[in-house]
């Protein structure tokens, strides 16, 4: 795993997200990454929607990262999304989120959930890089942005 490139599914990346709410977005995104975890739609978007009710997934700077640890999946999967127009997702900073990495991770490997949690914090960090996927032009550079993201596993 060199780059966040391994974690989203490419059926998943959404360069232009039209959502009225965070529960559509999110209902979108779950329906399009169900099928590369393996696991059912639903069961995916009831598990995102607990998870947020426990707090928000709104990270500052207009970025967010849902997440949720589901039984019975092999590995760490995700989604992006450029929402159109932003959501609120509870951020400290009270900014909506226009950027969203949806992260699903195996209930039974909680280390591989925190380190993959780890580099999308990182990289979603980087005010450069959020600027570029700002300004990417479809799902091919949004995936190219990830792909080309160095890989660093300290936390």
């Amino acid at each position: 795993m060199s780059d966040l490139g391994d974690l989203l599914a490419p059926q998943a990346i959404f360069p232009r997200l039209l959502a009225s709410s965070r529960r559509q977005a999110l209902q979108v995104m779950t329906e399009a990454l169900a099928p590369a975890a393996g696991a059912d739609a639903r069961a995916v978007f009831d598990a995102v929607l607990m998870r947020e009710r426990l707090a928000g997934t709104g990270v500052g700077e207009g970025v967010a990262v849902p997440h949720a640890l589901l039984p019975g999946l092999k590995r760490p999967v995700g989604a992006f999304a450029r929402l159109d127009p932003p959501q609120d997702f509870d951020a400290l900073d009270g900014r909506p989120a226009d950027l969203v990495f949806l992260l699903l991770s195996p209930a039974d490997k909680g280390a591989d959930h925190l380190k993959a949690f780890a580099r999308i914090s990182r990289f979603m960090r980087r005010a450069d890089m959020r600027d570029k996927l700002r300004a990417a032009r479809g799902a091919e550079e949004l995936q190219a942005l990830f792909s080309a993201s160095p890989r660093v596993d300290a936390a």
